[in-house]
Formats: C-alpha cells, sequence, structure tokens
C-alpha cells in the first residue's frame, strides 16, 4: 500500500531544479502511507511531475520501486493498491504471445505492461483488486487517473493556486494537494452542509471549492495540451448498478447451491488477499463478518493466522470476549489489546490531521487502535467491511418496512405528535427496556436508535424518505452552514435503484454507493494508513459483490435476522451459539465522554463567540442541542461529534 501525487502545470513555471523540491513536499505529506521507498518523476518540457511513497507488500526489492516506466518507454504509473490476480494476468500476457522481460513479481509491473498491451480500460476490467492510480502518456500527452471499482484507495483530484501558479494537482489524500505552493482553495459550504448530513464528505465533492474525488469505478482522462481549457473526461469501466440488475436477472434459487457458491467465491478471494511477502493477519470483533473472513482464512493457512481485537472496560461496548471465544475455537493467534477511556481519547487529537476533510463516525477512534496494534505485529490485515452492505446485515434493511407499515396510515399530525411522545422517555430509560427484551435479542443502545427513529416520523412520507431520513444526521431544514448552496448526492439520484422492487435492495444499493466508500471504506483506510497497515477487503472482491445481488432477499434476511446465507457459510466452521447475539456497532462512549471528561474540551469548540467570529455555522442550533444533551434529556451524540470534529478540524487547518 502507498501514496501518490503530482501536478501538471499549465506553464513552465519551475525550473528543472525546482521540481524535485515540489514533488517531494508533496510525497512527504504522505509518507506515513508509504514509509519504506520515494520516487519521483518529472518532464520539464510537458510540465508534469509524479511522485511516489512505497509502503513494500509484494517484490521488496527495487523491483518495485516507482514511478515506473514500461518496456516501451511510453508510460509512467504511480499505483496505490494491490493487484490480487496479477500473475494470471501475467500469463495472460504471455500467453498472447507479448514477451516481456519482467524485472521481478510487482503487481505494478503487471498492471503497466497490460496497459501497454490492451489499454487502461481492457486491463482495469481484467483487474481483480484495490487501487488507486496515475498514468502518464508520453505520447499523447495525456493524464489517466483511476480508481477501484468500490474505492477501497482514495484519489483526489482539481485545481489550486492562482493565475500563473495555477495547475491540475492529484494525489492520495488532501494533504499531499494542500502541499502545493500557492493552495488557497476556500471552503466549499455546500460540501461542508453535506457533511453534516451524513458524516462525512460525499463523493464527487470534497471540503475544498475546485477539489474533488473520483468516484470509484472510473477512469479520468486529462490532455495536458488542453490543460488551460480544464477539459476532462470521466467513465466508468465497472458499474455496480450493472452488476445489480445482472444478478437480479439471473438470481440462485436454491439454498444449498447459494451457500455453496458463497463458501467457494470466499475462499477464492482470501486465497488471493492473503498473499503477501510481509507478515499478515487479520481483524476479529465475533461478529458474522469478521469471523467468517477468519475462519475462511484459517482453513486455507498452514499456521494459526494472527488476529487482532481492542477490548473497551466500558459496558456494552466490549466484545473482545465473543472474539476470544471465536479466536479459541478456530485456533487462532489472537492478539487482544485492552483499551482504557484515556487510551481512546488521547486518539482524538489526532483524528484533524489523520483525516484530512472533516469525518465524524466516531467508531474512527477504535478502528485507529485496532489498527495500530495490528501494525506492531503484521502489515497487512484482513477485514470483514461490506458484509452488511451486501448480505442484508444493518437493522434498518429488516424493521425499517415493518415500521413504516405501521405507521403510514397515520395521518402527519398524528405521526408527529407520536414522534414527540417517543422523545420523551430520556435515552437510559430506553436502554433498560431493550436490554429487557425476550428470548435474550436485547437491542443494543435501543435509546439511541429510539430517539432517531421519533424525530424521522415526524417528517418522512415514504419508505424511501425513510431510509434517506436514517442515514442522514442534521435535516435539511435546519440552517446550520452558513451561505451554503444545496449540492446534489446519489441519495438524490432515484435512477439508481430503479427497477429494484424490494425496499431493502434499495436501502443495500444505496448504501453500497454512499456509506460503504464514503464512510467506511474512508474510515478505514486513513485509521490503516495513518499507522503504515494496508487493510483488504474479501467482500469486495468484484466476484463476491456480484454473487451476493444474485442471491434472493430471503437468502439475506429471514426470519427477522440478516445475512441468512453468510451465517450458514459461517457454522461450517463456528458453533452459532458462539455468533449469536444483539447485533452492536464499533463503538466507544463518547455521549458520555462529552458529558463527563470531553466537556471542557467539547465546550471551548462549541463557544457561541467563537462560532460567530469563525462565521461558517450558525451557533442558536449547535447551543440547543448541546444543552439538552448535558442535561440528559435527549443524547445528540451523532449531531455534536460532526461539530467538534469540523471544529477540531478547522483549528487543525488554522495551525
Amino acid at each position: 500500500m502507498c501514496g501518490l501525487a503530482g501536478c501538471i502545470l499549465g506553464t513552465n513555471l519551475f525550473q528543472a531544479s525546482y521540481w524535485p523540491i515540489l514533488l517531494t513536499q508533496m510525497g512527504d505529506a504522505l509518507r506515513h502511507r508509504g514509509p519504506d521507498d520515494s520516487g519521483l518523476w518529472f518532464d520539464e518540457v510537458a510540465s508534469i511531475g509524479m511522485v511516489h511513497r512505497r509502503l513494500s507488500i509484494l517484490e521488496l526489492s527495487p523491483a518495485g520501486h516507482q514511478p515506473m516506466h514500461s518496456d516501451c518507454g511510453r508510460y509512467v504509473l504511480v499505483f496505490n493498491g494491490e493487484i490480487y490476480n496479477h500473475i494470471a494476468l501475467r500469463a495472460e500476457l504471455q500467453s498472447g504471445g507479448f514477451a516481456f522481460d519482467w524485472r521481478g513479481h510487482s503487481d505494478t509491473e503487471t498492471l503497466i505492461a497490460g496497459f501497454a498491451v490492451w489499454g487502461v480500460t481492457a486491463t482495469l476490467k481484467r483487474v481483480v483488486g484495490m487501487f488507486a492510480l496515475a498514468l502518464w502518456d508520453k505520447v499523447t500527452c495525456n493524464l489517466t487517473l483511476a480508481r477501484d471499482r468500490f474505492g477501497e484507495k482514495p484519489l483526489f483530484y482539481g485545481w489550486a493556486g492562482q493565475g500563473s501558479q495555477r495547475a491540475f494537482v492529484f494525489g492520495s489524500e488532501m494533504k499531499s494537494l494542500k502541499s502545493y505552493p500557492g493552495f488557497d482553495n476556500q471552503i466549499n459550504r455546500g460540501a461542508l452542509a453535506l457533511y453534516f448530513q451524513y458524516n462525512s464528505v460525499p463523493a464527487t465533492h470534497s471540503i475544498y471549492e475546485d477539489i474533488f474525488k473520483l468516484q470509484p469505478g472510473c477512469v479520468l482522462t486529462l490532455c495536458a495540451k488542453d490543460l488551460i481549457h480544464k477539459l476532462f473526461s470521466i467513465e466508468p469501466y465497472w458499474r455496480l448498478t450493472d452488476a445489480v440488475h445482472n444478478g437480479q436477472a439471473n438470481p440462485v434459487n436454491n439454498d444449498a447451491e447459494a451457500v455453496s457458491l458463497l463458501d467457494g467465491a470466499l475462499r477464492a478471494a482470501i486465497a488471493l488477499q492473503a498473499v503477501a511477502d510481509v507478515p499478515l493477519g487479520a481483524f476479529l470483533s465475533g461478529g458474522v463478518d469478521s469471523s467468517t473472513i477468519v475462519a475462511l482464512m484459517q482453513t486455507q493457512s498452514e499456521r494459526p493466522v494472527q488476529t487482532f481485537t481492542v477490548g473497551f472496560d466500558e459496558a456494552g461496548f466490549d466484545e473482545a470476549p465473543h472474539a476470544l471465544a471465536v479466536a479459541k475455537h478456530l485456533g487462532t493467534e489472537h492478539h487482544e489489546i485492552r483499551v482504557t477511556a484515556n487510551d481512546a481519547r488521547s486518539v482524538i487529537p489526532l483524528l484533524p490531521q489523520l483525516y484530512d476533510e472533516p469525518f465524524a463516525d466516531s467508531s474512527q477512534i477504535p478502528t485507529y487502535l485496532v489498527c495500530q496494534a495490528a501494525r506492531r505485529n503484521v502489515t497487512v490485515a484482513l477485514s470483514g467491511d461490506a458484509g452488511d452492505e451486501l448480505f442484508g446485515g444493518y437493522n434498518r434493511y429488516f424493521w425499517a418496512e415493518r415500521v413504516w407499515n405501521r405507521i403510514a396510515w397515520l395521518p402527519p399530525s398524528f405521526r408527529q405528535a407520536l414522534g414527540t411522545t417517543l422523545q420523551q422517555l430520556p435515552t437510559e430509560r430506553w436502554d433498560s427496556l431493550g436490554r429487557m427484551l425476550p428470548g435474550g435479542r436485547g437491542i443494543a443502545r435501543l435509546g439511541d436508535k429510539a430517539h432517531k427513529m421519533a424525530h424521522r416520523m415526524k417528517t418522512v412520507k415514504s419508505l424511501d424518505d425513510l431510509y434517506r431520513s436514517l442515514v442522514t444526521e442534521w435535516p435539511e431544514d435546519v440552517e446550520l452552514v452558513k451561505g451554503a448552496t444545496r449540492l446534489p448526492t446519489k441519495l438524490d439520484d432515484t435512477s439508481l435503484v430503479a427497477g429494484i422492487s424490494q425496499a431493502e435492495h434499495r436501502m443495500m444499493l444505496w448504501d453500497s454507493l454512499t456509506y460503504l466508500p464514503d464512510d467506511i471504506l474512508t474510515k478505514v483506510d486513513r485509521a490503516a494508513m495513518g499507522v503504515s497497515l494496508e487493510t483488504r477487503v474479501p467482500f469486495l472482491d468484484h466476484r463476491v459483490a456480484e454473487l451476493a445481488w444474485r442471491l434472493p432477499l430471503n437468502m439475506k434476511i429471514r426470519g427477522g435476522e440478516g445475512k441468512w446465507a453468510l451465517r450458514q457459510v459461517l457454522y461450517k466452521y463456528v458453533p452459532r451459539e458462539l455468533i449469536e447475539r444483539p447485533k452492536a456497532g464499533f463503538g466507544i462512549p463518547v455521549g458520555q465522554w462529552l458529558r463527563g471528561p470531553l466537556r471542557d474540551w467539547a465546550e471551548a469548540l462549541l463557544d457561541e463567540q467563537r462560532l460567530e467570529q469563525e462565521g461558517y455555522l450558525n451557533p442558536a442550533p449547535i447551543r440547543e442541542i448541546w444543552r439538552q444533551h448535558l442535561n440528559g434529556r435527549h443524547d445528540w451524540t451523532v449531531r455534536l461529534w460532526t461539530v467538534l470534529m469540523f471544529q477540531a478540524w478547522l483549528e487543525n487547518q488554522k495551525g
């Protein structure tokens, strides 16, 4: 795993002697992504330069050094990621009669050979992997940027500087773009408003004007000769929506066949992703997703797999005992790292620099801690991310429709009154009720869920509207960001889910297109790369995802429980009783801390005069929910965290 950056200038602004200084500066901002090696290349005449920081995973020798040049001399490539099937691609190249004098066994070398022979799009369609890349064509003077199908690896691009310093810049993280001299892009208030709605800045937007995120599964082509006109094209080489419709048109209707196919697809994906020239392990929470990955990993490993989990002392937040039970059953070499509240809180000052943009999924804290712990023993870790989106794991998939059907007949005024009534019961009382539910199926943190649902009941008008409300934190009708213009997102585009009749499948697709890349994958990438750890996601082998969309809904959600088919695979290797328990997020008690040890820190960031002087946010709604949160009547943890993370990020920018 690595970091890349570069720029194209509209004029020959810099002398040849300055290019190494500029590129080193942009690359050094990404040192955490690639501490093992660095390299740069520039063409003074074409006014382009690229830099690479390397975390060596495959081909540890200098044969994997980047930027890498093609054998034909036409292309220069910087690449961040892993091509899991690159050995098969080499064999295909050779069987096609193309002879290469391979310098090593780097997947980067395979990739650039494919580009030279097949072209960019045809190569990417063959690839199984995760990546972001920049390719320069010396003949056409075209720059190509590309990103993997689901957006596991980040790629920013856009325009920075003014006048003669105006340039097209690109990189793995915003840090590298901001290292370009003269970067003075203003905060995009429309994107900031979206951040408060979704807890992260959704693609294609970024927190800065004129800077964007390349969408997953897309190729951007820019001709440097037309740079002054800012002309470029973006084309998809793979669409999840196509995979969804193709899968639903070719369903697997037999339970046994579905479980067998899923077992085989996951085994194949894990076998490819478990290849590395450095120590490798896996995260293990004891839940369905991570336990499935580890179980299948262990069946294919000649020695115990190294597994990692973080344990917390706070009641209701510690999943370490569940992970330990699964690890003992599977015989892994398990590492349990006990974390105190002070340990977790010590991560908070790191977050603004780590995430570059405002980012407010508070599970970023335990994610960073487990990555940090794993990095002491391994360089690569497999994770169970994306299991929820592909196999129907989120609670909203199997109760949102039931809730809507029970309230849809009520007049809007009645729904508003009912929502207000439900909110009157403090979250602590709801939590107590959740623990008392019969059958051992208590609902974790019922108070948060009940208050959130009660608020939504007041405003929603359809089931899809209910879904969008559930994934939105600050509602649009609250004038929070001053001077913000409403920007479109994929959640506004109903054509993306057109033709999908089942509400649960529409939710799963929307989540896969938005929440997965913008939140989950962003969270894990920055946390892992912050400690120079590579993470891999077997569920996002596109062949696994395509199979998941061939499974009918009743193979995902059955008997009021999600991930039916995935559970059947897991129960071949792990007893059901070790897994069955209420679903809980990967969280920490931030809301309690805001009333206690973090109160002074929060109060300083939420100071009314400070908010007014900064000029971005309206203080009134913020101060009101802060008051309600402190008196315990409502739990506004998530909303407050969005404000606090923006305020902390803004403070970091000033520094």
